[in-house]
């Protein structure tokens, strides 16, 4: 499975969020943690200490007005995506230290092993594609997020 991952495996279309309204790095953490432990069936607690002690090592704000927080939590039978657009940019402490308005969130099972990596570099490689970006930041709600998100990797398998 780890080679062939795709973002249909890595994300449904409910965990999708078109206009998250917060103002900081920890609040954005704390309402895609609660996000997902719904989805999840996990503790809220749980997953924002996995996401906020990952931060602690280094900011997962990559650039270009992108983060990819992840983390891996005990309990999950597959790795696990979850895609965020901001209403409002907010400081991420990037690498290039501008504002961050679009998040995708991984969690991935304690023993992932190569899967999460994987899971990463997929995430990382679609969205290093400046112009689904800008789609994404235009796309009019959650449901044409997803599309964006799982219909790219189609035609670029085609």
């Amino acid at each position: 499975m780890a080679q062939n991952l795709t973002m249909r495996d890595l994300i449904l279309p409910q965990a999708v969020e078109a206009a998250l309204s917060v103002s900081s790095k920890k609040e954005v953490l704390q309402s895609l943690a609660a996000s997902a432990a719904a989805l999840l069936g996990k503790d809220h607690a749980e997953l924002f200490n996995v996401l906020w002690e990952r931060e602690r090592l280094g900011t997962t704000g990559v650039g270009q007005g992108i983060a990819i927080p992840h983390g891996r939590v005990s309990g999950l039978d597959k790795v696990s995506g979850f895609f965020a657009r901001l209403s409002q940019p907010v400081n991420f402490e990037a690498i290039d230290d501008k504002p961050v308005d679009l998040i995708f969130l991984l969690l991935a099972p304690e023993a992932a092993g190569a899967d999460h990596l994987h899971a990463l570099a997929t995430v990382s490689r679609l969205l290093r594609d400046p112009k689904l970006c800008e789609k994404l930041r235009s796309a009019k709600d959650a449901s044409a997020l997803y599309q964006l998100l799982t219909e790219t990797e189609t035609a670029q398998a085609a």
